[in-house]
């Protein structure tokens, strides 16, 4: 066991006592960062505006700040982009972190020098976490990789403005720095397979024990370091045994990337966003991920099911349950208020708070009053690769209205195979049933006869590559929504496929 090694395992040791004094305590744990975010912004414009000097309660916040997503907040953010100080937190941001908006181009989420250090601290206590439940750690001895955007950045008004990856790249430990790949430069260059290419050149040959980026885009990276090598990925980097991932649910995934590895490797979830670092799995034996409760961050939550309604009740850690589908409202350090993530989470643990990411409020389809959900398609596509030994590369799924020759309306699955399984039909049926088992919703509609069971379309080779770089968002921190409310996606999957 090296120095380096042994040291991990010792400081693993002092991080996760650490996480239990506040895990074990999480009402308390979040009443101080509440009271410690209003003592500080109450001077702030938004303070101001909101009475922050009169709010002595969670009540009294609800009660004067709305909840709001970005575009309600984007004009309080204008005036810190315009290099206004003291409006949504003391002083200006140290960065932005530029996101591609949905409805308004570009978003300027700030990052403070008070909610940076949380985003380093998260990502070095997950793997601490794993260190010191498994007792491995020679893999700090290897190379490690992290897929992200280019670290370069411009300036707004005296304020920097990136990508969050490539901000947080600046922040790597010295002691991590000679571990760590790709190089500088590499990791500047902009067209994303361009600079896939440079990674696989300069990794191939060497001693990776650690890797880590979105699923979508590690496995582009694997298939292209396979096409290089001619070698399964485990079998060129036979130190490789940890992959860390957020952004999507890896299960979709996994049997793909297994037969990649050629083996199974550990695993690490993670719950980053440019708004905050929100949770990490803290257990390979546990289900969901540790709610980070101590990071800076006052967590609310709001059940879907009624989010939309005119005065949905907003409740607080101690409130909620396991297996709600809650859309989660954060307020930060970073200078975010009663803020609309889009994210929905579900609890599966509260001793300690553990979440899943069941999707995004945003992404569903309820184009017949069916309330799917990202996790309840998710889990019927788990279920039937596991079931039909398939494996896929990616999927979407998208309501189809008005189908040809008044047949009625039904799910399509968009996939791309890795092969196409020769049984789609029967693939589909499972799919279906399960889908009528998990949403009550669904099963009404098909057994009524208002849907007709879901359709498969089979996708031909690397199509969510082809659609995703015409939208401009190949790599990085990009990800295809899992599912959709109408066809834009899917008409777009369709028409980029060989014409019969």
């Amino acid at each position: 066991m090296s120095l380096k090694s042994l040291g991990a395992k010792i400081f693993a040791k002092i991080v996760f006592n650490r996480i239990q004094k506040w895990a074990t305590n999480p009402v308390e744990t979040q009443q101080k960062v509440f009271e410690k975010l209003i003592s500080e912004a109450k001077n702030t414009v938004l303070g101001k505006d909101h009475d922050f000097e009169n709010i002595t309660s969670f009540e009294d916040f609800a009660a004067k700040v709305p909840i709001r997503d970005y575009e309600e907040l984007k004009p309080y953010v204008e005036r810190v982009v315009s290099g206004e100080e003291n409006i949504l937190w003391p002083g200006k941001p140290l960065y932005f972190a530029k996101t591609s908006g949905t409805t308004s181009g570009a978003k300027y989420i700030p990052l403070t020098k008070e909610s940076m250090p949380h985003h380093i601290e998260a990502a070095r206590n997950a793997i601490l976490c794993y260190i010191k439940e498994t007792g491995k750690a020679d893999f700090v001895d290897g190379k490690m990789i992290f897929l992200q955007g280019s670290p370069e950045m411009q300036e707004k008004n005296g304020i920097k403005v990136g990508r969050l990856s490539g901000i947080v790249a600046h922040y790597v430990p010295a002691y991590l720095q000679k571990n760590r790949l790709p190089s500088w430069e590499t990791n500047c260059i902009e067209d994303w397979e361009t600079k896939v290419d440079a990674i696989v050149e300069e990794t191939k040959n060497e001693n990776m024990s650690v890797i880590s980026g979105i699923p979508s885009w590690v496995q582009m990276y694997f298939e292209r370091l396979q096409k290089s090598s001619g070698k399964k990925v485990g079998d060129l980097f036979k130190n490789f045994n940890l992959f860390i991932y957020g952004g999507v649910n890896f299960e979709p995934y996994r049997a793909k990337f297994e037969n990649l590895i050629g083996r199974k490797v550990d695993s690490i979830e993670l719950f980053p966003a440019s708004e905050g670092f929100f949770a990490f799995q803290d257990s390979q034996k546990e289900k969901g991920m540790l709610l980070l409760l101590n990071s800076g961050i006052f967590y609310e939550f709001v059940e879907a099911t009624t989010f939309f309604d005119k005065n949905p009740k907003r409740l607080t850690i101690g409130e909620v349950e396991i297996g709600v589908n809650y859309v989660m409202i954060i307020s930060t350090n970073a200078g975010l208020w009663a803020y609309n993530l889009g994210d929905t989470v579900q609890f599966t643990s509260t001793k300690p708070y553990r979440v899943i990411v069941s999707g995004r409020i945003k992404h569903f389809i309820s184009a017949f009053g069916e309330h799917v959900i990202g996790k309840e398609v998710e889990e019927a596509m788990n279920k039937a690769i596991s079931k039909f030994n398939f494996s896929i590369t990616e999927f979407t799924v998208a309501p189809q209205i008005t189908p040809s020759e008044e047949n009625l309306p039904y799910h399509e699955w968009l996939v791309e195979f890795d092969n196409s399984p020769e049984n789609l039909q029967k693939i589909a049926e499972f799919l279906d049933l399960e889908m009528q088992q998990q949403n009550s919703y669904y099963f009404d509609l098909i057994e009524g006869k208002v849907l007709q069971p879901l359709k498969i379309t089979s996708l031909k080779k690397d199509s969510f590559q082809e659609f995703m770089k015409s939208e401009g968002k190949l790599g990085g921190q990009n990800k295809v929504p899992r599912l959709s409310n109408d066809r834009k996606i899917a008409v777009a999957l369709i028409q980029i496929q060989p014409q019969n």
